[in-house]
Formats: structure tokens, C-alpha cells, sequence
């Protein structure tokens, strides 16, 4: 391979390692290899996490403080620096990487950018995320063990020897959800995306460059052993991917789940006859970020004037296209592996074959769900009209712009929804507010028209990440 594409090699708790065995990141649109990646396999994993200790020990020379202060310049250097990308001698701006991370996966630049962003917040607010998170602890006492807030005695100690990441390659923000680990003196060992190697790669070059020890990360493109060795020896774990590939995984609490969302916008009866009013918040939702996020709403429940929503959602988002990449008004993602696309069209084609749902946006689209622009694939948005939520497309999520519209009760609307990652209640009825607060199955809950998509980063996200790396337990000492 000519030294002229990058080559991105496996980080073995800070050193580059170059297999024999490698697997090319493209153009999603002409097929041009963007960059080689060194893949291991799940014995050269083991061996590595047999040392973690190291590493570990790396990030215990530092304070708390220390690492949140490396994490701000690490946000820095991530959103405009310059940093190397592999191991040929090459380099990375800002702007190649979006332009980078655009061709492979699909985004258009002005996502990338939003998302860069998300992670640079993240990144400089540390001391807010944390703080949130650990109810105001004073991470001094994380520092030493031990110690005294409040007047009530505290002692945490780890709960893992390492935060271990199989990683998505849908949108490059998920990668903000294991940020908080550096600070807490968490090793981070992650398997990337197929797809996307770019973020979580730039990502450990920005902690690098900061000063945080490069040890504490592992980066291993790896197979089905190596991420299975991945989540079941650090102690603690996310992976990300649909219910197929996370449930083996749901009854292990020592790993964080992150699959679809079935993020939602529920209109209580009081506020149903303003529903134009809501149309712009909850089309938003839907298509932000090209409709790939587990917090993109997928479903809108309303107790009438479902068909008049349907519509008026199928009319605002229908007409939008393909457009270029650089164009900074795009509104769709296109797919890197465009089997993905075929996939999803065949199973919105397959259940409208149901009775009792309707693709509304076909009056306004214009063309075929699935388009070809400029060789990319892409999926236009579509509403779907259902009956009820028996109806095999009412409580669907797709890696693109797609949402049902259903009608239900109030009265039902909590025994029917299921699991819901972020839940937007458009509501001023202080019973129904006191019913779906006290529902355990939303994880994060808006109150009033806000956008399913809007995060507060001091907030547990699908499990607390504090909590999730430390525990608290009892101490004395006698000296």
C-alpha cells in the first residue's frame, strides 16, 4: 500500500502496532481508499488488557483537576488543531477531518461540524459534566479515596480496570459519551467503527498532544473476539448497535447499552388542538443530524388529528433531497455501506404491506425513497400514518429521517409506548406531567415543545458515567 494513504495503526496502550491484516476506509461515493487500518485479533487484545494495570497507574499520577484541565486543551486541539493520523509521517487539520470523515460515512460537513462541537463542549465543560453527574462531589476525595463533604464521610475506589468501547459509525457525537472517563482516571480501550476510525482516532491524538499519558488508550479495529474480549474483560463497557447485536448483552450491568432509542413526542389532549404550533420543533427532531441519532424522535403519539400531523410533517420534510456535501444547508446523510439503505426501504416497502399505515411524504417526495446523487446513497425522509401501535411501522427507527405518527389515548399512551430514550411530553396538565414523570421507562424527559435532540450534558445519559466507573463504599481507618 502506498505510503501516500494514511495508515492508521492499532494503539496498544500507546504503542503503534502495524498488522499484516488490514481492512480500507473509502469514499462512501467513488470508492477511493481514504485510509488503511491495522486490524488485530482477540488474542493480541487479551494480552494487552493483562497490563492494564499500567495504565491505570499512568493516569493516577495525575489529579482529577489535572485531567480535566488536559481535557480542555485535548477539546482544543480536537476542534482546531493539527494532529498527526497514523503512523506515515501524516498529518490532520481540522477541516480534513471533516472533509475526511464526510466522503466515508456519508455526513455532509455541516453535521460533522456540529458534531466536532458537541465534542468540544464536552470536552471544555468537563467540570460541569462531572459536577452534574457526582452531585457536587469534590474530587479531591477521588484523588485520595477518601475524605469528608458536608460533614458525611466518602470513600470511592474503582469499578473497572478500564472503559471498554465498541464503537458505531453513525455519528461521530456518541464518541462525547466516554470523554468523562480520562478525567476519572479510567483507561479507555476501543474498538472503532468500521467506518468510522476518524473521530475516536483524532480523539486520542487530541489527549496525546494535551499531555495525558498515551498509554491509557487502546485503539483495536478488531473481530467478533476481540470486541467480545473487549466488553467482557475491562470491567465496564459500552457497545452501541441495534437490538440484534445488544441483546446478548442486556442482562450484564457491568455493560452500557446503547442501542435504538425509540425517542418520541407525546401531545397530551390539552394542548392537542395547538398542534400546528409544534410542527417546527418536532420536524427538527426528526431530521437533525440526518436523522441518525437514538434521540432523533421516531414516533409522534397524539390522541386525534393524526391525519392533519401526518400531513403537515409529510409536507415540510417530503421535498428534501441529496445535495452536495459542502452545501451547508444538506439535511441528509448519505450511507457508507449501501446495503444499509436498501435495507431500510425494504422494510418500510414490507410494513406498508400491513393495513393500517400510510408513507404520507410520497405526496410531496417526488421520486423514490431511496435516491442516488452524484454516486452516493441516500434515504429521504418519510412519515408514516398508523392506525395504532399494533402496526409493525409504529414504533420503528431507521439510520435516516423516518417517523410515525399514531394515534393513542392518553389514557393508554404509557402502556403502550415502551422504552424510550428521550421522550418530549407536550403537556401543561399537572396529572398527566405527575404520571410520565413517574414512568421508569423514558430515560430522558422534556416537559413542553422541546426537541427530543436537545441534551444536558450534567445529566445521566442512558446510566450515569460517573456512577458507572466508581463506586462508593465504606471505610475506617484506625491510624
Amino acid at each position: 500500500m502506498s505510503d501516500s494513504i494514511p495508515h492508521i495503526p492499532a494503539l496498544r496502550l500507546g504503542r503503534t502496532y502495524e498488522s499484516l491484516e488490514k481492512i480500507e476506509v473509502k469514499d462512501h461515493r467513488t470508492g477511493e481508499v481514504k485510509a488503511v487500518v491495522s486490524t488485530v485479533n482477540g488474542g493480541i487484545v487479551r494480552r494487552d488488557l493483562a497490563k492494564i494495570g499500567a495504565s491505570r497507574e499512568a493516569l493516577a499520577r495525575f489529579t482529577v483537576a489535572e485531567l480535566m484541565e488536559l481535557s480542555a486543551k485535548a477539546g482544543e486541539f480536537f476542534m482546531n488543531g493539527t494532529l498527526r493520523l497514523g503512523d506515515r509521517g501524516h498529518t490532520q487539520s481540522a477541516q480534513q477531518y471533516v472533509e475526511t470523515l464526510s466522503v466515508t460515512s456519508g455526513l455532509p460537513h455541516v453535521m460533522v461540524r456540529r458534531n466536532m462541537a458537541k465534542i468540544h463542549y464536552a470536552l471544555t465543560h468537563l467540570q460541569e459534566v462531572l459536577n452534574g453527574l457526582s452531585r457536587g462531589l469534590d474530587f479531591s476525595i477521588i484523588d485520595h479515596g477518601y475524605g469528608e463533604q458536608f460533614g458525611t464521610k466518602l470513600a470511592f475506589c474503582p469499578a473497572s480496570a478500564a472503559l471498554g468501547l465498541v464503537m458505531p459509525s453513525n455519528s461521530p457525537a456518541v464518541n462525547s459519551l466516554w470523554l468523562p472517563a480520562v478525567a476519572l482516571k479510567t483507561p479507555v480501550v476501543i474498538k472503532p467503527g468500521k467506518e468510522e476510525p476518524w473521530t475516536p482516532y483524532r480523539l486520542i491524538e487530541a489527549f496525546i498532544a494535551a499531555g495525558v499519558p498515551a498509554e491509557a488508550f487502546g485503539f483495536y479495529a478488531t473481530d467478533h473476539d476481540g470486541a467480545a474480549t473487549i466488553l467482557n474483560t475491562c470491567g465496564r463497557a459500552l457497545i452501541f448497535g441495534d437490538k440484534s447485536t445488544t441483546q446478548q448483552y442486556a442482562s450484564n450491568p457491568a455493560i452500557q447499552i446503547h442501542g435504538p432509542g425509540w425517542s418520541k413526542f407525546v401531545i397530551g389532549e390539552d394542548c392537542i388542538e395547538q398542534w400546528p404550533d409544534f410542527i417546527d420543533v418536532i420536524a427538527g427532531a426528526i431530521s437533525d443530524n440526518g436523522g441518525r441519532s437514538c434521540i432523533n424522535a421516531s414516533a409522534v403519539v397524539v390522541p386525534r388529528h393524526a391525519d392533519l400531523i401526518a400531513d403537515a410533517l409529510a409536507k415540510k420534510l417530503g421535498p428534501i433531497q441529496p445535495t452536495r456535501p459542502e452545501d451547508e444547508a444538506a439535511r441528509l446523510s448519505g450511507f457508507a455501506n449501501p446495503k444499509m439503505a436498501e435495507f431500510i426501504d425494504v422494510q418500510i416497502e414490507e410494513g406498508l404491506k400491513t393495513p393500517g399505515a400510510e408513507d404520507v411524504t410520497a405526496r410531496y417526495r417526488g421520486g423514490s425513497r431511496k435516491a442516488i446523487f452524484e454516486g452516493g446513497t441516500y434515504m429521504r425522509p418519510t412519515i408514516v400514518r398508523c392506525d395504532d401501535f399494533s402496526h409493525p411501522l409504529a414504533n420503528r427507527e431507521f439510520l435516516c429521517p423516518y417517523a410515525s405518527v399514531v394515534t393513542c389515548p392518553q389514557s393508554e399512551v404509557l402502556s403502550k409506548i415502551g422504552y424510550t430514550l428521550a421522550c418530549s411530553v407536550i403537556t401543561k396538565d399537572p396529572e398527566f406531567i405527575r404520571q410520565v414523570e413517574a414512568f421508569g421507562e423514558i430515560d430522558r424527559l422534556n416537559i413542553g415543545p422541546v426537541s427530543t435532540m436537545k441534551i444536558s450534558w450534567d445529566q445521566p445519559h442512558e446510566g450515569n458515567m460517573f456512577e458507572f466507573l466508581w463506586k462508593r463504599r465504606s471505610i475506617e481507618r484506625g491510624w
